[in-house]
């Protein structure tokens, strides 16, 4: 640990400016106008890389954005760690509500982070979580203490579903075998109260389009006598819900893995105070579906959320239109049990059956995932406890996520390997909204920490 604790000091500047470089890259995976930036983003992954270490480091073409691939084998008798994580970033849109520029790295002191916290897009999700593990590589790698294997497999289209991530793993399981794959893409339950997550929800997301008339009209002349396609769509998407919050799509919950009464007291162990919660988000009271708590529902619940509605005229002033259409994008969080190729089905059919006469309906399914839980009685898991024990001063919890990261799925199926989901954010860091954030703490106790884990997991494998 003291080595450990050295080169942190002695380098913590240099760690943070690198990190820096990485943030003011805008990779954007889903607008292309940032292309040229996330292949930017990919290049300078791959220089540190070298740098720190690794051998056969290539930016590995696909389809869409490319693979930054490295190795290091010390010894082909010894367990290989799999890491695994994304350079590409959410749109940092709306632009207005950002305090500092997205892509503009700036430190600033909270009261949830006393040491500092670094606003950008991706300093949380994924580029510092990330980009803490090139550099606990490196640190292995300079102090002659990396105990095992490693190969990192870090990609540029995961906010946008990972499209080529399955034809590229298909097509490499020799070059990818290993014994785990290492992830850093979620979040901890607070910097004095470590956690790791042990199963996350899967992923349906849809696009939805309402057409009424053949072209706006004249709110005046036309109003009343034409289905308006904005209200038509509002209404349906209210009745996705009913009054206890409950999912009206029939055959929705049919699949879904109940947990035990014994399980979900476990659950409600964990520290939460639903008065914090509301604080943080500046809301009056908690939604949700009846029967459960706020635990549970972002995490054993599957949900239905609007992620974006759009119709008729948004612009400065007045404009009296009758709107022709109206759009929505939806996703669906998915439990243990529920398959996302069946979701989407049964939303697209039931969508389709409430859209009224006078209105036609067009339903898109754009990516998904599924739900995963991974064992807590595993060496994997056992090591990466015993690392955050270690660096924390106290065990961690397990705990189950509320996102989702699809390729943890993909990965059991194509590579068998289980992922040890060690992430080391908060969830109020605001991923995917204006003013992320991650704590210097939080970058620099990752560090700290997946070394330990590297150490604890090659010493239980002997």
């Amino acid at each position: 640990m003291e080595t450990i604790k050295n080169y942190i000091e002695a380098n913590k500047q240099r760690f943070l400016d690198e990190l820096f470089d990485i943030l003011r890259f805008p990779s954007v995976s889903a607008d292309p106008q940032y292309k040229e930036s996330v292949l930017k983003t990919a290049d300078y992954i791959k220089a540190r890389l070298i740098d720190a270490g690794a051998d056969k480091v290539e930016v590995c073409p696909t389809a869409g954005y490319p693979i930054v691939y490295g190795e290091k084998i010390i010894d082909p008798s010894l367990p290989t760690v799999v890491v695994y994580g994304h350079y590409d970033v959410q749109p940092a849109d709306p632009l207005e509500l950002w305090h500092t520029p997205p892509f503009e790295p700036t430190v600033k002191i909270t009261e949830e982070h006393p040491e500092g916290a670094i606003y950008a897009r991706g300093a949380c999700d994924d580029k510092g979580q990330m980009y803490m593990h090139v550099k606990a590589f490196e640190l292995m790698m300079k102090t002659n203490t990396l105990p095992c294997n490693v190969k990192f497999m870090i990609e540029g289209e995961e906010e946008v579903g990972s499209s080529n991530l399955a034809t590229f793993v298909k097509a490499n399981k020799e070059r990818l075998k290993g014994d785990v794959v290492l992830i850093s893409d979620t979040s901890m339950i607070a910097n004095d109260v470590p956690s790791i997550e042990c199963g996350l929800r899967g992923l349906a997301y849809m696009e939805v389009e309402v057409v009424g008339p053949n072209r706006d009209l004249h709110s005046g002349v036309y109003g009343g006598a034409v289905a308006n396609p904005a209200t038509i769509l509002a209404k349906m998407i209210a009745s996705l819900h009913d009054e206890n919050n409950h999912i009206t799509i029939p055959g929705f919950y049919d699949k879904v893995i109940e947990l035990s009464d014994a399980e979900r007291a476990e659950m409600a162990k964990q520290p939460f105070s639903e008065e914090a919660y509301k604080k943080d988000l500046n809301i009056d009271e908690v939604w949700g579906e009846k029967g459960y708590t706020s635990i549970e529902r972002t995490s054993i619940r599957p949900t239905l959320e609007v992620n974006g509605i759009w119709s008729g005229y948004i612009g400065e002033g007045a404009k009296t239109v009758l709107p022709s259409k109206a759009n929505a994008k939806i996703s669906m969080r998915l439990v243990p049990g529920q398959n996302s190729d069946e979701i989407s089905d049964l939303f697209k059919a039931h969508f389709e059956k409430i859209a009224p006469k006078y209105v036609k309906v067009k339903v898109s399914a754009h990516h998904g995932g599924e739900p995963v839980v991974t064992p807590t009685d595993s060496v994997p898991f056992k090591a990466a406890s015993k690392a955050m024990e270690e660096s924390f001063g106290k065990k961690p919890i397990p705990t189950r996520g509320g996102g989702s990261i699809p390729i943890v799925a993909l990965f059991e199926k194509e590579l068998g390997l289980k992922s040890v989901l060690m992430g080391f954010g908060l969830d109020s860091d605001a991923l995917h909204s204006p003013n992320e954030k991650y704590g210097l703490f939080n970058y620099y106790k990752g560090i700290e920490t997946i070394p330990l884990f590297f150490k604890h997991y090659a010493e239980m494998t002997k």
